[in-house]
């Protein structure tokens, strides 16, 4: 298994098939235009360190014309409000937000995952910590699109701990426009977050994609 490697199927045309929705001629096209342009099956992965309090950090992973994961730049943007109060010159209480989401070529996102995680320090330990996980996905109408078919997140500590582990899993499914049949397309999103006793923390992602499509693009990032 390559990280960043190279897609099962190459090819050189571009982007989605732009459809109308509801009709069985615009499934029949949209399917023998996803076989045409299908990059197969791709698996992502990268980590981020969390950034200085009031900045937040993000990436871009696109695939390319040849079907390559193309890597952006790591950026650090300014948030509205920081997310560590410092209470004491002991004691600190640090939240930190992450979120791993794929978009289609016409940046229509079609799932995320997304971690959040609030821990106190003190005295070189993390005195409390708590962490959850929520999901997104993009719907289409008559009740098709993209589905949630499992997810999980655990903990590995919760008070006095040396470091706190947060892991979450998001396993989405699709059957719509594009793909009457249910087949074709699967997400996998798998985010952890490393809690640390001196307020700083790490973002690690992993993304699984079944099939994909020359300009889809994996946006990741923790704050």
């Amino acid at each position: 298994m390559r990280y960043f490697g190279v897609a099962s199927v190459t090819i050189a045309a571009i982007g989605l098939v732009s459809v109308l929705s509801g009709t069985a001629t615009a499934a029949t096209a949209a399917t023998e235009q996803d076989a045409a342009q299908s990059c197969g099956a791709i698996e992502l992965s990268g980590s981020l360190p969390a950034p200085p309090e009031g900045m937040s950090v993000q990436q871009t992973v696109t695939i390319g014309e040849d079907c390559e994961p193309e890597l952006g730049p790591v950026e650090y943007v300014p948030v509205e409000s920081p997310a560590t109060d410092l209470t004491s010159t002991a004691a600190a209480s640090r939240q930190i937000r992450s979120w791993s989401e794929m978009y289609d070529c016409c940046n229509i996102r079609m799932t995320g995952l997304y971690s959040t995680a609030d821990w106190n320090t003190e005295d070189g330990r993390i005195v409390t910590a708590t962490t959850t996980a929520t999901q997104e996905w993009n719907r289409e109408p008559w009740n098709a699109g993209w589905s949630l078919e499992s997810a999980s997140d655990t903990q590995d500590c919760a008070e006095d701990c040396s470091v706190v582990n947060h892991d979450a899993v998001a396993d989405f499914s699709y059957q719509g426009i594009f793909d009457p049949t249910g087949n074709r397309y699967a997400n996998t999103h798998h985010s952890s977050i490393q809690l640390n006793a001196d307020a700083t923390a790490d973002c690690t992602f992993d993304v699984q994609l079944k099939n994909t499509f020359i300009g889809w693009n994996w946006q990741r990032g923790c704050e």
